[in-house]
């Protein structure tokens, strides 16, 4: 990954303009984060959408009431630490999503796999029809001057009150730039209802490259496509962490490479092999995205740290749906099934401008 955004010996607090950063100087007088620790890249993803959020709020100010806009992450980038929570409680309390706190109940959602096994099948088999499929796709290929856009129904949960509140379901569109070499724009979001820049990731001055926090086109038809090369690969790209099994970051990290972009179809079938190699991955029978489509799941299980991941696919043509993340157990943050996050991808394409949608 590109860039290390925990706090730590070396880090440089300063803003650019020879003054320290307003976040870092507020991470110091806020009081200890709860105890209740998140997997890495579920702070990068509250984070990312507090400055989100900020931005929004920011270009909707008048101009003599601005502040300089904040860089926000396009993915997961390194392990944030437990402060970043405790910080986005205290700038936007204001801006915490209203909505209930469990994901709704549907068979299986939280039942252990021998519960639900019945009609499972070998998860290699599975996913060997996936990658199947994958491979016959007419995805790409993009330009380097063009971006990907994908339309998908999102649903986010909020902890800023020491407790996980499920928001409701919002459309996000996401126009990801793939032009090689560092960029400082890295193309567009809008959710909420305005259309605002995504900046390079925090931390990388000079702009952020194409990698496994930046995935363009190019870079990901130059991976691996032998499935043990290519996990071997993305599992030297995924930091260790003590809050999440190695082996359920490195799935969660192929879960973002499959959700928002448009993959070669040979990296998408290898993507698919490489998954089933991971120890602990599963077939999750009738899984089903956020918007309630029901499909052929697969899924793995952080037992250490309590968090289930589940990808859905179509059970006719096997694409990919989308996706939940949900509490496995009950804690101090939650019961279990509590909702952490789910997508569900309506529209993939590849446009020429950025924040134009694709006209079909």
């Amino acid at each position: 990954m590109t860039a290390t955004t925990g706090t730590g010996a070396g880090r440089d607090d300063r803003d650019g303009r020879g003054g320290l950063d307003d976040r870092a100087e507020l991470a110091r007088l806020l009081p200890p984060a709860t105890a209740f620790d998140l997997p890495p890249g579920r702070h990068e993803h509250h984070r990312e959408r507090l400055m989100n959020q900020i931005d929004l709020d920011t270009a909707a100010a008048p101009a003599k009431d601005r502040a300089p806009a904040r860089p926000r992450l396009l993915r997961p980038s390194f392990l944030a630490p437990v402060t970043a929570l405790a910080l986005a409680g205290a700038l936007v309390a204001g801006y915490s999503a209203q909505g209930g706190g469990q994901a709704p109940a549907r068979a299986g959602s939280g039942a252990p796999a021998s519960e639900r096994a019945g009609n499972a099948q070998p998860v290699a088999l599975v996913l060997n029809r996936i990658s199947d499929a994958a491979a016959k796709s007419g995805a790409g290929p993009v330009g380097d001057d063009q971006f990907v856009y994908v339309r998908s129904q999102v649903q986010d949960s909020d902890l800023t009150s020491g407790k996980l509140v499920t928001g409701p379901l919002a459309e996000r569109e996401i126009w990801y730039a793939q032009k090689p070499g560092p960029q400082k724009k890295l193309g567009y979001i809008r959710q909420g209802g305005e259309i605002s820049p995504i900046n390079a990731e925090f931390g990388d001055e000079d702009g952020t490259r194409e990698g496994i926090s930046r995935p363009t086109y190019r870079w990901l038809a130059a991976l691996p496509t032998d499935p043990r090369r290519l996990l071997d690969h993305l599992t030297a790209l995924t930091p260790e962490s003590d809050t999440q099994e190695h082996a359920q970051a490195v799935f969660d990290q192929i879960g973002d490479l499959i959700r928002e972009t448009v993959l070669p179809p040979e990296t998408a079938a290898a993507l698919y092999k490489a998954a089933a190699l991971i120890p602990g991955v599963t077939e999750a029978p009738d899984a089903v995205d956020a918007l309630g489509r029901h499909g052929v799941g697969i899924a793995r299980e952080d037992t250490r740290f309590a968090t289930r991941s589940e990808w859905v696919f179509d059970p006719e043509g096997l694409s990919f749906l989308g996706s939940r993340t949900f509490l496995t157990k009950d804690s101090e943050i939650g019961g279990k099934g509590a909702l952490l996050d789910a997508q569900a991808v309506q529209k993939r394409s590849v446009v020429d401008e950025g924040g134009v949608r694709p006209q079909d």
